[in-house]
């Protein structure tokens, strides 16, 4: 086995081309000073030009790229990576947290032709922020005719998971549940440690609840990249996903090895602290901004999103 490491956004569960920004000539490390820039770096900090990749990225079977979602030069890297990527002869596949398994079949019909964009984002259920974010990504796959997957679990199951636990999968008749991983692992793990110590309100037998749903969104993923591969020996696939659920090899990185542990599996996540000491590949952004800096604002929107999901109708 090899494993090179390379979001937790569970409010929304349950809850560039800046002139100094790298260019297919920079080696050097370039100044991130907008929300355009980006600079990929190895794990010991070396900086990477994305014309220039390592050895280790042009024969990783998986790339997690991780994400703060709606970062203006983190989409542009994943652009551009997966630009570079298809230049090589090896067969390539996008896959995408952002779109649903169940959905698959409309994503498709896009792909070829068959529907335009509205009617794809209508039918897909698509992100908010799909046109100025992840519509690059699909565009040129769709140009470079490259595969995307739809890899994740459908919201609503997953939301009513983090409700009423894993037990909820029980419910699901056999349509619904081939929409989700066939195994979904709640055990005790450092992802679990790491999810459990990122909460910070709540009674601990709902967090388990939460956890069940967070980690139903990765083992779905996995599985989906997983049988990708099956399906389609020798393709390298480039998964983009919330930072949280690959960063440091735990959640979906580790659930793709727990399938198949021969894969080689690399991890990039964005950081603006550059280290020497990590195991992912490093891709260096600008912070987000503070979300909320008075409390009552930030206590506010939990309590929007608390009446959100209680509207939600579960079986």
């Amino acid at each position: 086995m090899r494993f090179s490491t390379l979001s937790l956004v569970f409010a929304g569960l349950l809850t560039g081309c800046a002139s100094n920004a790298p260019t297919t000539t920079d080696v050097t490390s370039s100044d991130v000073t907008s929300f355009y820039d980006y600079q990929l770096h190895a794990p010991s900090g070396e900086a990477i030009a994305v014309n220039l990749l390592t050895p280790e990225l042009q024969q990783a079977d998986v790339i997690l790229i991780g994400e703060w979602h709606t970062h203006a030069g983190i989409h542009r890297f994943q652009t551009d990576m997966l630009k570079q990527l298809s230049s090589a002869s090896r067969p390539l596949a996008l896959s995408m947290e952002q779109v649903t398994r169940d959905k698959q079949a409309v994503l498709d019909a896009y792909l070829k032709g068959e529907i335009g964009e509205q009617y794809f984002m209508k039918q897909s259920n698509s992100w908010p922020n799909y046109e100025s974010d992840y519509r690059p990504l699909v565009e040129f796959a769709k140009q470079a005719d490259i595969p995307v997957i739809a890899a994740n679990a459908p919201k609503n199951i997953v939301r009513c998971i983090g409700r009423q636990g894993a037990d909820y999968l029980e419910k699901l008749d056999s349509d619904e549940r081939a929409f989700v991983a066939a195994d979904v692992n709640t055990g005790d793990s450092p992802y679990k440690e790491k999810f459990m110590a990122s909460m910070h309100h709540g009674k601990p037998e709902q967090t388990e609840k939460q956890f069940a749903a967070q980690v139903t969104w990765d083992e779905t993923m996995a599985e989906s990249i997983v049988k990708y591969l099956e399906q389609h020996p020798g393709t390298q696939v480039v998964h983009v996903a919330g930072k949280f659920h690959t960063e440091g090899g735990l959640g979906t990185a580790a659930s793709i090895l727990n399938r198949n542990p021969d894969l080689n599996v690399v991890v990039i996540t964005p950081t603006a602290e550059v280290t020497s000491d990590g195991s992912d590949y490093q891709l260096e952004v600008l912070a987000p901004p503070v979300r909320y800096v008075q409390d009552a604002n930030r206590m506010a929107a939990y309590k929007h999103l608390a009446k959100r999901n209680s509207d939600l109708q579960c079986k």
